[in-house]
């Protein structure tokens, strides 16, 4: 098998060159689209032509396939380090230029959401893999505002919240970390110091936290200013001017999901919080602590955490979507293949890990901090997870390849799910078996319970600032959620009231993270099924991912049989969480 050396990615598929030529023949390009799409305004009309009505919609797709390619480039030319400059300075330039195109074609789709039913509907008869995206523009037609309102917005957009949040990652990923392990004291990124945190010190493990909330701490008014900034700006657009009922309920209509799912999803998952607490009792036995503290989730119950190499995590991964199915690995090398996957760790890098899908045809590109251990196999299996989902849906359209965000942790968790039974089937040592079903159930509170009590503090914290609450007052909103969230389970530091300005998915995208609760109880189903039924499970699996964001959530999962509304199917996810539980009880018997 080929062997990948751990490298930063190679860019230039998107843009061979930030600077020259190639960068003004880009912009030329896009430049005569907008204008040629401009020129076409004249001719939408309720009672146009169905075949020249579908020509309009493909121009619109190619000039956006055109934005997708340099606005990626931009993106992840910056990701590679925050405190590159001219890396910022292109990515400001090229939103700024994509903003003002945006603007200029937006009439197209407010024509769109304005004309009849009945127009609407023949225009899309025949409109094959653009249907629902037409129909899913017409969804926000009573939260449209006038064209020069919307591009307004965008404008105020780039220059003002999006110049914001820079300032919030410019900050945060230049922070440096001190921590002291075996008598060497190491000077750290955010993504390295994490790493301690399933050290097998419990002293490391609580150092790790405590140094987390100290740096960030001490900006900590300046990253609570940022975040009610957001929640106002957020509230302003959504609720005042767009008239949703809620903050929340514009990220549910985007994700085409119904305000009740999405709340009843959240209540069984706060319903269920007991059965991570009693997790966490057990591994508090196990471990021997008493008490056990929160900076003590994610400690191993093996003594040592196994350093995977590179090269090996890799293989290791690789060869377990080939034993699932060799179409998995095969489109997961793509990445590889490609030199799209970043995977050193370097200051200045973002920290994290993501799968950004730029067009159907083109390998995605995967960013991670590998730093070899056990939980970096299990980030790598995820994100090309991700990259997996992207190129079985490569047959769609840039307008609809995209999964809706909460099918988009299907194939990632899966992944993860893939790779942990090949982990089980290779052992037959108890204490390792316990260990990675241990580690199994830390990745689903981490996922499920965790994501979803981060929503709900998410629509606290929403009411909280609009009404003019202080950073004081959230802090203790936040204090609340966690004893909820862990009960008499653990005992937790007060340093822990900061670590809402540590996740940046709240300042970033608003109510993006009950997606990962919604994703990981729906692959628990789907799992499930795979145990059940073996093989003949894969067909209906690829089927659900290669729909891309073709189709509605509530369509595809009505077609593998699951009822999103349903309070019966998230509780599902928590019984198989429960099960490995009850295995890992009777590996101590």
């Amino acid at each position: 098998m080929e062997t990948y050396p751990q490298t930063r990615w190679d860019l230039t598929e998107l843009l061979s060159a930030p600077t020259g030529e190639p960068v003004e023949r880009t912009l030329q390009d896009i430049e005569t689209r907008t204008a040629n799409f401009e020129q076409a305004r004249a001719k939408l009309k309720p009672d146009m032509d169905e075949e020249e009505f579908l020509d309009f919609v493909h121009e619109y797709d190619g000039l956006n396939r055109v934005l997708r390619n340099i606005g990626y480039y931009a993106e992840l030319w910056f990701t590679e380090d925050t405190q590159n400059q001219q890396a910022l300075a292109f990515k400001t330039k090229i939103e700024q230029m994509t903003t003002q195109v945006a603007n200029r074609v937006m009439f197209f789709t407010l024509w769109w959401k304005e004309i009849d039913e009945a127009n609407a509907a023949r225009l899309m008869r025949n409109a094959g893999d653009y249907t629902y995206f037409l129909e899913s523009e017409r969804m926000f037609k009573p939260h449209t505002l006038a064209e020069r309102e919307e591009q307004i917005i965008n404008l105020k957009d780039v220059n003002g919240m999006g110049g914001l949040l820079n300032v919030y990652d410019m900050l945060t990923n230049k922070y440096m970390y001190n921590l002291t392990v075996d008598g060497q004291e190491k000077k750290l990124t955010y993504g390295e110091l994490m790493t301690y945190a399933r050290h097998p010190d419990p002293e490391v493990r609580a150092a790790v936290y405590k140094e987390v909330f100290r740096v960030y701490g001490e900006d900590g008014g300046i990253l609570a200013q940022i975040y009610a900034s957001r929640i106002n700006d957020w509230k302003s657009e959504q609720v005042d001017l767009r008239k949703f009922k809620t903050p929340i309920a514009a990220r549910n209509l985007g994700n085409d999901v119904p305000d009740a799912a999405v709340d009843t999803m959240l209540d069984v998952c706060k319903k269920n919080a007991t059965v991570f607490q009693r997790y966490f009792k057990l591994k508090a036995k196990w471990l021997g602590l008493n008490p056990m503290r929160r900076s003590d989730i994610y400690a191993p119950l093996a003594p040592v955490d196994t350093d995977f190499p590179w090269e090996q995590g890799v293989t290791l991964v690789l060869d377990s979507f080939e034993k699932f199915s060799p179409r998995l690995a095969a489109e997961a090398r793509t990445v590889f293949d490609n030199g799209h996957i970043d995977s050193e760790i370097r200051p200045g890098k973002r920290s994290g890990a993501f799968c950004a899908s730029v067009l159907p045809e083109m390998a995605p590109y995967v960013m991670i901090n590998y730093a070899g251990k056990a939980r970096d196999v299990s980030t790598l299996a995820h994100e090309l997870g991700h990259a997996i989902h992207a190129r079985l849906a490569k047959e769609h359209s840039v307008l609809t390849f995209h999964s809706a965000l909460p099918l988009a942790e299907t194939a990632s968790v899966f992944a993860e799910m893939i790779l942990n039974e090949r982990l089980l089937h290779d052992t037959s040592d108890p204490a390792v078996k316990r260990d990675i079903l241990a580690r199994m159930v830390d990745d689903a509170y981490a996922t499920v319970m965790r994501q979803a009590f981060f929503a709900m503090f998410e629509k606290t914290a929403h009411e909280a600032f609009a009404n003019n609450a202080t950073a004081d007052e959230v802090r203790e909103l936040y204090w609340e959620n966690l004893k909820t969230q862990f009960g008499d389970a653990l005992e937790i530091h007060e340093d822990f009231k900061w670590e809402w300005v540590v996740i940046n998915h709240f300042y970033h995208v608003p109510f993006y993270v009950y997606a990962y609760s919604f994703g990981q109880l729906l692959t628990l189903a789907l799992y499930k099924r795979y145990r059940e039924q073996g093989e003949a499970f894969q067909p209906n699996y690829f089927k659900i991912l290669a729909y891309g964001g073709s189709a509605s959530p509530k369509h595809i999962l009505e077609e593998a049989g699951i009822d999103m509304a349903s309070a019966e199917f998230w509780q599902g996810g928590f019984d198989v969480i429960s099960e490995w539980i009850d295995q890992l009880e009777g590996l101590e018997s």
